[in-house]
């Protein structure tokens, strides 16, 4: 493969004729029903996707092992920048000419957990009408109230008429809750109604139970597939893409900065002050930023702020009053908490899922705001406004992005599991679905680059400080 020269105006570098080539391709391996059971227990059928009369498959319509999807794409060929060796590549998703399940023989179980992310009805439907209208399975249940649904609940008999509008509802029908991971309890109850497909939805708290589960599957050497599809509106799972409810998420926070905008440039003095999901990363916060163009100061988890001295946020927002006599400030849920004081309870404190609890950081933003301005400007009229859009935000249904999303990560699942893989993941990665193991996904991180462009180019529309500690610069 040759490297060709861009049309940039720039004279051509020794690179032009230089040619190159991808070797050290490292497949992750994917784990597979037939990696633990013996060929008795497995019998082979013909895809029924090959006699459906919607699809007409051609011989390149199905998956193969050859079939790869690279996790990196980018290069440098100057060698300054080497990527990472060897390089990581995972197995396509799609449909299989060969499937390890024969369709009258299926139960599948779908099951929600942790919190509320737009596109979780989407999934659930597809699921569903792909289980049901795709491969001909006719028992399929949902899981009611999260992992403890599997030992605690009856579960719920599904088909496409019951879900058919599934898709235009917030939350999830099947109602979630956090913790009750009780694997042992699960695991028999799987096993005992006979469940031998487990689709698990959840964000990285539930894809690091699913793992556990799969595990426990494969070590009772159990005929039962299991795939997780991952949901975190803050859109910090690793590995893939993005996250479904993303798209919608970022959309929905813009709204809430124009009312922000809007409350402030009607005050003297006003700032709008909004906060946005984000515990660990600041995906939502900084992609609203761009898209709005109405945000003076974008923080985010992955990078300090201070308050006070040379360079921190109370100079910087006295500029912007000053000039233009309003300000909109962005946080994200994550940023900041080291500045905000904790009694010794609080910071033990853990949720259901055994997460940290966040202080809220836009309640102690707005009065260290307050208590700032009447320190520095007493009898001068000031306004803070603070908008916490957090449970609007997930409780909304899926926009068009995010519902074809969603049938694509649901299709994709069902495609892996009726092809005999389990303990895996399916999404994009550079725009090509693929299957992931499970650890994997469970163990990665997605965090804002902030040497990133992306990062730049917030700076560059808010004109904020880059919060670098000078020696006059003070913690707020």
């Amino acid at each position: 493969m040759a490297a060709s020269g861009g049309s940039t105006g720039e004279p051509a570098t020794d690179l032009q004729d230089t040619e190159f080539s991808i070797s050290r391709v490292q497949l992750q391996v994917l784990p597979h029903l037939s990696s633990y059971l013996p060929d008795t227990l497995l019998p082979v059928h013909i895809n029924p996707l090959h006699h459906n009369p919607f699809f007409h498959p051609s011989h390149s319509f199905y998956i193969s092992p050859t079939d790869i999807v690279l996790r990196h794409i980018a290069h440098d060929l100057s060698g300054t920048f080497p990527p990472p060796s060897p390089r990581l590549a995972y197995l396509r998703a799609g449909p299989h000419h060969q499937v390890y399940f024969k369709p009258s023989e299926v139960r599948a179980a779908i099951v929600t957990c942790g919190g509320l992310c737009p596109g979780m009805n989407t999934v659930i439907r597809e699921l569903v009408v792909g289980l049901w209208e795709l491969y001909g399975v006719r028992e399929i249940y949902g899981v009611k109230a999260g992992f403890r649904g599997f030992y605690s609940v009856e579960p719920l008999r599904l088909d496409p008429k019951m879900v058919d509008s599934f898709h235009k509802r917030g939350g999830t029908m099947l109602e979630t809750s956090r913790g009750g991971f009780d694997l042992h309890k699960i695991v028999n109850a799987i096993h005992h109604r006979g469940y031998n497909q487990v689709y698990i939805i959840g964000g990285d708290g539930t894809m690091r139970g699913a793992v556990k589960i799969f595990e426990e599957i494969r070590s009772r050497k159990l005929r039962v597939a299991v795939t997780g599809i991952p949901k975190t509106v803050d859109n910090d799972v690793g590995i893939i893409d993005k996250s479904f409810g993303f798209q919608t998420a970022v959309e929905m926070a813009q709204q809430a900065i124009s009312a922000a905008h809007v409350e402030a440039e009607s005050a003297v003095n006003g700032i709008g002050l909004v906060k946005l999901m984000g515990r660990s990363t600041g995906h939502i916060a900084l992609n609203a930023t761009l898209s709005s163009r109405d945000v003076d100061c974008c923080l985010i988890p992955e990078t300090e702020f201070y308050l006070k001295g040379k360079g921190g946020l109370f100079e910087f927002l006295d500029q912007r009053l000053r000039e233009n006599g309003h300000a909109v400030v962005v946080v994200a849920e994550g940023a900041g908490q080291d500045l905000i004081p904790r009694t010794e309870s609080q910071r033990e404190e853990r949720d259901e899922s055994g997460n940290l609890v966040f202080l809220d950081v836009g309640g102690w933003l707005k009065a260290e705001l307050k208590k700032w301005w009447e320190r520095e400007h007493p009898n001068e009229l000031f306004t803070v406004k603070y908008i916490d859009p957090t449970y609007m935000i997930r409780a909304v249904p899926a926009n068009a992005t995010d519902n074809l999303y969603c049938t694509l990560l649901a299709h994709s699942a069902i495609h892996g599991v009726m092809a005999g893989y389990t303990g895996f993941v399916s999404g994009p990665i550079n725009g090509n679905y693929a299957y992931i193991p499970l650890d994997e996904v469970a163990e990665a991180r997605n965090e804002v680059d902030i040497r990133d462009h992306k990062w730049a180019w917030v700076r560059s529309v808010t004109n904020q400080p880059d919060f670098a500690r000078t020696s006059s610069g003070m913690n707020g």
